[in-house]
């Protein structure tokens, strides 16, 4: 009973605000908002052209980034990408909610390490209110399509506050990008017939789902999850892009025809669902979010230079990712924000702008903080000094066990197999390749003193020391 008025309430101030939308009081962002959030899988810092690709082409992206605001030094909550959706939905700390890996990890036996993981969550638990929730009870149609990858069954997109879940599963991965996925879409409800289905390239399946979605709520205020597979392996473009790319002259960094294929394909959708913003004639009260899960995947697909390490890994290739921005009428057209910014803030940020209070309680433990100040004014203070992370876990991309965290434009990295500390200073070392621990004692001991006072604070899990390692090393 308490949460049906909660929603009645909400409700009613967001319809007051609707019915008063065309007073000339009311400022851009006072509007009813409704949110398109897309979230791309594997997408590297430099994997777009308005963020320095010199082979991709992203021309959509690129627009939308000249309309809005782009983060320069904005990260994922974690190396991988579970613990990222999950900071998404609840605005905390991968760290806080146990979720730090994975689902459902690496299989790898630990018994060849000196360390294993603790027991940690393997799904999200439904203690949290979600994003989606929080808008839903505000009288928002939450859709969810794409990449789910949060739990199976009871812990799906419609267990945790979406209205409608197109291809979310347990699934991290699709078997195949191209029709019929592996067999993967015969499981998926759809919005479209069944010629409209037949032999789509994934990617377009799902767009094609997308728009279909903002037509049908175009009347409604609406939050639309857009997750796409892409651009995670398995690495294939649909082949007409495939060979426009092959044919296209190859970058010094960027070269992989497939991998520029797709992440053309999800230039395509971008623009698509703008398109259909625009057709609905919503496109100047809809906010829209363009983020990643984690960094990317260098090796033969891509690369994150100047930044080293990848997806998995502990440095800046592993966490730092592209965000844009779009508020229309409130962030200037083509600004750039320096402030360092994390997966978490899109919760509060998303609450404030539609002027959704939320759950109390949930809200109070929330990490992340509200980005509205710098997408008013890009150089604005954010009230917080310190980002953290905490992976304590191997993978196969070579991770290892580790927390970090960046004050400043200093980030220390703790390392649990030998105690060690590692300290960078990202504006003059961007790449880290100097270690300044030895140098540095001092602000080495104080970043580590801090990074462990968070980290019991948010009740995080340790790695433990592996037995079966310690007995065959006897």
């Amino acid at each position: 009973m308490v949460r049906l008025l909660q929603r009645v309430c909400c409700f009613s101030v967001v319809l007051l605000i609707t019915l008063g939308s065309g007073t000339p009081n009311l400022t851009a962002a006072e509007r009813p908002w409704n949110v398109v959030f897309f979230l791309v899988d594997d997408l590297g810092w430099t994997d777009l052209a308005c963020y320095g690709s010199d082979y991709y082409q992203t021309p959509n992206i690129d627009r939308l980034a000249s309309e809005g605001m782009k983060f320069t030094q904005n990260y994922a909550a974690c190396n991988a990408c579970s613990p990222t959706r999950g900071a998404l939905m609840t605005g905390m700390y991968p760290a806080r909610t146990h979720l730090t890996d994975w689902i459902p990890g690496w299989a790898k036996q630990y018994h060849d390490f000196p360390l294993k993981p603790p027991e940690w969550q393997q799904h999200l638990a439904q203690k949290y209110t979600t994003l989606p929730e929080a808008l839903h009870g505000a009288g928002y149609k939450t859709l969810h399509v794409g990449k789910w990858h949060l739990g199976g069954l009871e812990n799906l997109p419609e267990d945790h506050g979406f209205d409608v879940n197109i291809s979310g599963t347990n699934r991290g991965l699709p078997r195949s990008y191209h029709f019929p996925y592996g067999g993967d879409a015969l499981k998926w409800d759809s919005r479209l017939t069944k010629e409209q289905r037949a032999g789509r390239y994934l990617t377009d399946r799902l767009t094609d789902e997308a728009v279909t979605l903002i037509r049908e709520q175009q009347d409604n205020l609406f939050f639309l999850y857009f997750a796409f597979y892409s651009v995670h392996a398995p690495i294939q473009g649909r082949p007409d892009l495939v060979q426009k790319f092959k044919e296209r002259a190859r970058g010094a960094h960027h070269h992989n025809p497939e991998y520029a294929a797709m992440v053309h394909s999800v230039d395509t959708a971008v623009g698509r669902v703008r398109a259909q913003l625009e057709q609905s004639g919503i496109a100047d009260r809809t906010l829209i979010v363009f983020t990643s899960d984690n960094g990317g995947v260098c090796r033969k697909t891509s690369s994150n230079l100047p930044l080293r390490g990848e997806k998995g890994q502990h440095w800046e290739g592993g966490t730092r990712v592209p965000a844009i921005v779009l508020w229309p009428g409130v962030t200037r057209p083509g600004t750039v924000c320096q402030t360092p910014a994390i997966a978490m803030d899109f919760y509060p940020t998303i609450l404030e702008i539609t002027g959704v209070q939320g759950n109390t309680a949930h809200n109070q433990n929330v990490d992340g903080i509200s980005l509205v100040p710098v997408l008013k004014n890009p150089q604005a203070a954010l009230n917080r000094d310190a980002l953290y992370w905490h992976y304590p876990h191997y993978n196969v991309f070579i991770g290892v066990p580790y927390s970090a965290v960046r004050v400043g434009d200093h980030k220390l990295i703790h390392y649990y197999e030998d105690g060690r500390n590692e300290l960078y200073n990202l504006t003059e070392d961007l790449g880290e390749t100097r270690d300044l621990s030895a140098e540095q004692p001092e602000l080495t001991s104080r970043l580590y003193q801090r990074l462990q006072t968070h980290l019991k604070q948010v009740g995080a899990q340790m790695p433990l020391r592996n037995p079966t390692f310690k007995a065959s090393k006897q």
